[in-house]
């Protein structure tokens, strides 16, 4: 049978761990399929099966157990075994009596698998009613040859000495050499037509016989079950009523379903391969924390010796002191107290002194020495010594330290995960990213930033690293575009906290085009006020329109006042972006070419003309007749909080829906090369009106104000931005 010979286009060795069996960690031997679709060496079912039964028999003894010579199982499913075993012992109790030791087979009905650790009902035939999983049993022979490829299975006919052999016979369960096949197969007869393989000792049944009815050969899948059947278990047996389907449609279901499996699992080998890249590194890592966190430990109990080190030096020395100064104490009153001895010290000196026969120099010298002499008196009729000779003040108590010391553990440092603030985070010509933590958790040392691309064709994409001091960073080299997500995580010593919320952020759909205003190309210096860097504009009334109010009596017939950009885009795409101010009354913005500017510095129209339309910037009668032709301009309205989508022939009549809630951030994407300009919500990067532009000439973005309006350009973000932003 071909689909037994050795393949050497898989390798085998790779496949060790599937073949092992989960109890008693060896090769399989006479595999069995559960219930459960583990497989089970055929031993390890009978012997696990006995060991519950001796716990039936002898009361669920851990003696028993542990003596029985059978007992090979490495499983930690013996929890299981012992829970089994007290409900058969339940059983007992109601009638049930266990079998025999010496039994062939046993009948416990309950498995506790090694597999998935689950209790499993084998059903009333128990072993009997198991298959053998053939398929594993030619793998596993398979790998045993790989194996013991040196050692060559010998033909089983020859006389000695014995030839290597060539084939084995699956029909005849024996092993040939050439010579011996060709003799005991001749050609042209029976034998002939028998099944040979490679040699192997592995011969299992040609037929897959019903467990059930030994005389039946499956032909049928039971789809409810999962295992095959015949067609007296469909007629009147244990699957009777379950759907079931014919043996080629299950084996060509389910090869289709493991073929697609496999053939996907193939095609995400670089996946899997980056997750074990991936794996690899959080095993360098763990070991890094690990090894910090012993230094640490060590550390710590280092200090704790230090302190305890330096409190004992401390108390030695109080101790000492008072020592030496009760001593010295004691050592003056014992000499006090020699002095009162007769011929010594004060008696001796007052025995002398009563020897004076001179009253005036007695009566001098007797007074003080008088009053010594009843101090000694007195002392000795109230003896006190001079010192304590007790400690007790000095005894250290360690009570309460010891019972912190006996409860010292591992704690968690409360280190907080950190959130990314959208807010503060923008994309822009690079991309910033801000991010605070809990206010009561402990600061991180150091924080690991990680980005990754979102792509919707690799379903995953490696998480770029960066380590950063602070709680900002700008990442340079994103791709336009684009969607990134964002997540950071800090890092205290050994200590890491658990990953931030993923944030998703958009780049530009084109790399970032920058400008400043222009204040010489139609510059209206009594209309319109720019700062010195020539990044903000805003727009103001002045005293000519006050001094015109005077003549005015109906009516107000008030310019537009135009500014353009001071570099203008020959080709290519590019994106700007801005703020308009939430007060502003009426801003138009957009782009046009050179010539279409001219038009409008030079000849100015009034906003109350009804052939001017504000809605598109268009001078044209009829908006909606010239709206699909392509202009060499493009201005959006924006005043009052609002953003106006300009008029469409297909858009609805109720001007309502064409009004949308002002952006705080607004982009412009001009593509000269496809005659393309589109209008951002640049805070999401979300487009909110797009059309054609005629890009015949150099084309300059354009604004226009009126009124009490002011615009502001996007400040690109360069490496010290953030010291910029604290700085401001």
């Amino acid at each position: 049978m071909e689909g037994d010979r050795l393949e050497p286009s898989v390798t085998i060795k790779n496949i060790e761990r599937e073949l092992i069996c989960p109890a008693c960690k060896e090769l399989f031997t006479h595999p069995l399929i559960l219930p459960c679709q583990h497989s089970i060496c055929h031993k390890c079912v009978k012997e696990i099966l006995f060991t519950l039964e001796d716990s039936f028999t002898d009361g669920g003894s851990e003696s028993s157990n542990q003596s029985s010579p059978r007992i090979r199982i490495h499983s930690p499913s013996m929890d299981r075994i012992d829970r089994i075993s007290r409900s058969a012992s339940q059983r007992r109790s109601f009638g049930w009596r266990g079998r025999k030791r010496n039994s062939l087979t046993p009948r416990t009905t309950m498995f506790p698998c090694p597999g998935c650790r689950h209790d499993i009902d084998l059903g009333e035939r128990g072993i009997s009613g198991l298959f053998r999983n053939l398929t594993l049993e030619t793998i596993v022979e398979r790998y045993r040859q790989a194996a013991r490829a040196a050692t060559a299975i010998m033909c089983d006919f020859c006389k000695p000495p014995a030839q290597e052999s060539t084939k084995s016979c699956m029909d005849c369960s024996a092993s040939y050499c050439n010579e011996c096949f060709k003799v005991y197969h001749p050609w042209g007869t029976v034998k002939a037509q028998h099944e040979y393989v490679g040699p192997t000792t592995n011969f299992r049944p040609k037929i897959l016989m019903c467990p059930e009815h030994e005389m039946e050969r499956v032909n049928m899948y039971c789809e409810i079950c999962r295992r095959p059947v015949c067609h007296l278990c469909k007629l009147g047996g244990s699957h009777a009523n379950h759907r079931v389907t014919t043996m080629s449609t299950a084996y060509k279901t389910l090869k289709e379903k493991l073929s697609k499996d496999i053939e996907y699992l193939i095609s995400k080998e670089s996946q899997v391969k980056s997750q074990i890249s991936q794996l690899g590194l959080l095993m360098k890592e763990t070991e890094c924390n690990g090894e910090r966190a012993k230094e640490e430990a060590s550390q710590n109990f280092e200090k704790l010796f230090d302190v305890l080190q330096e409190k004992r030096s401390v108390a030695l020395r109080a101790i000492e002191a008072s020592k030496n100064l009760r001593l010295e104490k004691l050592q003056t009153q014992i000499e006090e107290y020699q002095g009162l001895l007769e011929n010594n010290g004060l008696v001796g000196y007052a025995q002398e002194v009563l020897k004076e026969t001179d009253q005036s120099c007695f009566v001098q010298t007797a007074k003080q020495l008088h009053v010594r002499i009843q101090k000694a008196t007195e002392s000795l009729k109230s003896f006190r010594p001079a010192a304590e000779t007790s400690f007790q003040d000095f005894v250290v108590d360690v009570a309460k330290q010891e019972e912190v010391l006996g409860d010292l553990s591992f704690y968690s440092s409360g280190l907080g995960v950190p959130e990314i603030n959208e807010e503060k985070s923008k994309m822009y010509n690079k991309a910033v990213i801000s991010w605070e933590c809990p206010g009561k958790a402990d600061s991180a040392d150091i924080y690991v930033l990680e980005y990754r691309k979102l792509n919707k064709d690799e379903e995953s994409v490696t998480w770029q690293e960066i380590e950063v001091c602070s709680k900002s960073k700008v990442i340079s080299d994103l791709d336009n575009n684009s969607s990134y997500a964002f997540r950071v995580r800090g890092y205290k010593g050994s200590i890491c906290s658990p990953w931030s919320r993923e944030v998703i952020l958009h780049t530009p759909p084109a790399p970032v085009f920058s400008f400043l205003f222009d204040d010489k190309c139609g510059y209206n210096s009594e209309h319109l006020l720019l700062n010195p860097r020539r990044s903000s504009v805003e727009s103001r009334a002045g005293f000519p329109l006050l001094l015109g109010a005077e003549r005015i009596q109906v009516g107000c017939y008030t310019t537009l006042d135009y500014i353009i950009g001071d570099t203008g885009i020959a080709k290519g795409k590019h994106f700007w972006a801005f703020h308009v101010e939430a007060h502003s009354y009426l801003v138009k913005v957009g782009v046009a070419s050179s010539a279409k500017i001219q038009e409008w510095l030079h000849n100015p129209r009034d906003v109350t003309s009804p052939r001017y339309e504000q809605d598109s910037g268009h001078d044209s009668g009829s908006e909606d007749t010239c709206f699909e032709s392509s202009q060499p301009f493009t201005l959006v309205t924006l005043g009052m909080r609002s953003f106006f989508i300009p008029k469409a022939p297909a858009a609805p009549k109720d001007s309502a829906s064409r009004i949308l809630p002002m952006p705080s951030c607004i982009g412009v994407c001009l593509d000269y090369d496809k005659g393309k300009v589109g209008f951002y919500d640049a805070d999401h990067m979300k487009c909110l009106y797009e059309r054609q532009v005629d890009c015949s000439g150099i084309m300059y973005p354009a604004f226009a104000l009126m009124g009490g309006s002011g615009i502001h350009l996007e400040e690109a973000i360069a490496a010290n931005y953030l010291e910029y932003q604290d700085d401001i």
